[in-house]
């Protein structure tokens, strides 16, 4: 490994989250700002624009920071963005999140 090529998970303070129709893109207080497909949270890719807009960012117990979508129960703890961890919710739990919502899967 070549000197300075260290992934730094520590600094994870989230600062800024937007989301376009197929992007999440949250800016980090380091300056980093980190992207992922917006199909790695299914959530967020079945909801309005109101919603995504919707969010906040709390420290768990770690004083990790999570972004926090309160009213589609979404949370995504900035250290999966930068470790590159899609959601883990299970498909069944999903569909029974977008049946509620009266919605079928796209």
């Amino acid at each position: 490994m070549r000197a300075g090529t260290t992934l730094t998970l520590e600094s994870t303070k989230a600062i800024q989250a937007m989301i376009t129709d197929d992007t999440l893109s949250v800016d980090l207080e380091d300056g980093r700002t980190v992207t992922i497909p917006l199909e790695w949270y299914p959530r967020l890719l079945h909801t309005t624009e109101m919603e995504r807009n919707n969010w906040r960012v709390f420290e768990d117990s770690d004083e990790r920071d999570i972004i926090f979508w309160e009213s589609i129960d979404e949370l995504i703890p900035a250290i999966a963005l930068l470790a590159g961890v899609p959601s883990r919710e299970s498909k069944r739990s999903f569909e029974r999140w977008l049946q509620g919502r009266g919605r079928a899967i796209r």
